[in-house]
């Protein structure tokens, strides 16, 4: 029998949808990238975007400092059967406009009886604007985003009910909240994944079980912050890696 304490399978709540006319101030504090390690039976690293060959994707997964300790906090609260399999933490810009491509164009494809604009709109439910701009950077190129799912012991995916990336009305965070007999293992699956972030200070975005935020602006809307710590980061790449970055 796996003991999981109450409060990771508390339902979870109506999630809080950030004003994009609040702008808060950042204040970068240079706060280091970290190349994160796999730990054994807790945390597994896969660079999901380099695995399906995006232009210029990284093998590599990096976090600020403070994004990776909270995710250790984390694992502390998480039972030992269970892991956090990473796919994806700061994400350079060239990147996030690849991404941004590909989905616009998938979208297109999947709905040729919309217009250009909403279109546009569907894409952005899914992957944010390709920017560096303080009102709207994109949550992934600060370092601050993660996009990760639960597992087990040995790192293979448990259910959460959609698969990752997945551009549908089931990988909204609460969607089994509303519909509970669909997959309860889904539920409490979810549940169990956002509880752990959350209660280590996490934010999570509403449209996707997977994505959570800390430290940079889309969490700051979340939490009434009125200073952000983390913004953008440029990133030079050889390889496949990041070779040099800074701060802007």
């Amino acid at each position: 029998m796996i003991f999981i304490q109450d409060f990771l399978l508390s339902p979870i709540k109506d999630l809080k949808i950030p004003s994009q006319k609040w702008t808060p101030q950042i204040l970068e504090v240079h706060e280091p990238l970290i190349k994160v390690q796999q730990v054994p039976n807790r945390l597994y690293i896969r660079p999901i975007y380099y695995e399906l060959n995006i232009p210029s994707s990284i093998q590599s997964i990096y976090l600020r400092k403070g994004v990776y300790l909270r995710i250790k906090k984390a694992l502390e609260i998480l039972p030992r059967q269970y892991s956090f399999i990473l796919f994806d933490g700061f994400r350079p810009f060239q990147v996030q406009q690849s991404l941004f491509n590909l989905f616009l164009e998938k979208t297109k494809m999947q709905h040729p009886e919309l217009t250009e604009e909403e279109i546009f709109q569907i894409t952005l439910k899914y992957v944010a604007y390709p920017s560096i701009e303080p009102t709207r950077t994109s949550p992934h190129i600060t370092g601050g985003a993660i996009d990760l799912t639960l597992g087990d012991a040995n790192g293979n995916e448990l259910d959460l009910g959609t698969k990752f990336d997945e551009m549908n009305e089931k990988s909204a965070t609460r969607y089994f909240e509303d519909h509970p007999e669909e997959n309860v293992t889904a539920l409490q699956n979810r549940r169990i994944l956002y509880n752990s972030l959350i209660h280590v200070g996490f934010t999570n975005y509403a449209d996707e079980w997977w994505h959570y935020d800390f430290g940079n602006i889309s969490w700051a809307r979340r939490v009434n912050e009125q200073v952000v710590p983390y913004g953008p980061v440029l990133a030079e790449l050889e390889n496949n890696d990041v070779k040099e970055f800074q701060f802007i």
